[in-house]
């Protein structure tokens, strides 16, 4: 599956604001150079894991709950994979895991931060 992005800004430096992995490539790049990078699903969202996945009776969450729903339950997020026969399966991996990821990155600019930027540890607008 190909997806394009729209422009990212993001704050460098290991905030958390993207994964490690591409950010490790771009250290250093200037505006013009570009940056092609596999990351395994180790150095993404890791591998899919099937204890993750857990069956539950549908009258527990209510009427209307449907497939892509998220619902947290014991401090973790799960999507609504599939509502069938009374049951509800949520499963708990993030929906790239286990998938290895391509980037084809073009740098547009960089900027210094702002101090509150770095304060708050995320890029403003």
């Amino acid at each position: 599956m190909l997806q394009q992005a729209s422009d990212l800004t993001y704050l460098h430096g290991g905030y958390g604001e993207m994964l490690a992995a591409l950010e490790r490539v771009l250290e250093g790049k200037a505006p013009g150079e570009s940056v092609r990078l596999q990351l395994e699903p180790q150095d993404a969202f890791g591998e899919y894991d099937a204890d993750l996945l857990r069956v539950e009776p549908a009258e527990r969450y209510g009427e209307g709950i449907a497939a892509g729903m998220e619902v947290e339950e014991d401090e973790r997020f799960y999507i609504v994979s599939e509502v069938a026969a009374g049951k509800v399966v949520l499963d708990g991996n993030h929906p790239l895991a286990g998938m290895a990821l391509r980037f084809c990155c073009e740098i547009l600019s960089v900027r210094t931060a702002k101090p509150e930027e770095i304060s708050r540890g995320v890029s403003l607008p």
